[in-house]
């Protein structure tokens, strides 16, 4: 048994939508058991307005909780066991040892809410899928 908590790391190009979902809803269903970061190649100014609607709809606050669109560092990458890319491409950096994922999933960006809730909900089966087997619960 390790204490190792698992680290994941979504990406996405502006870091104002589907890897903030991502995150938050990572978050939301493992706690402290996992540490969650996001992180855009090119972040846009603010979270998609769309997005943080949706999200409250399931009673998690972006703003509240303090998410905003940052930069891609290599660090970040470098940290974590898991990358998720959503749409980067090939300018996520590459670190052998580490874990990469792309989850190919519609952009919310410029969609309304009614567009938003079922890449939302696409997310978080996925999220779900993830921490089952990052943390699995014993029964």
């Amino acid at each position: 048994m390790t204490d190792h908590r698992p680290e994941v790391l979504f990406v996405c190009i502006h870091n104002a939508g589907r890897s903030q979902m991502a995150a938050a809803l990572l978050g939301h269903h493992a706690g402290d058991r996992v540490v969650v970061r996001s992180a855009g190649t090119a972040p846009a100014d603010t979270i998609n307005p769309a997005v943080v609607e949706a999200m409250a709809e399931l009673g998690i606050d972006l703003h509240a909780s303090g998410a905003h669109p940052k930069r891609l560092e290599d660090a970040a990458v470098e940290a974590s066991d898991v990358v998720i890319t959503m749409g980067c491409g090939d300018k996520c950096p590459f670190y052998p040892g580490t874990r990469y994922l792309d989850w190919q999933l519609d952009d919310p960006a410029g969609q309304g809410v009614d567009a938003v809730r079922p890449i939302r909900d696409q997310i978080d089966r996925l999220v779900r899928d993830l921490l089952d087997e990052l943390v699995p619960t014993t029964a």
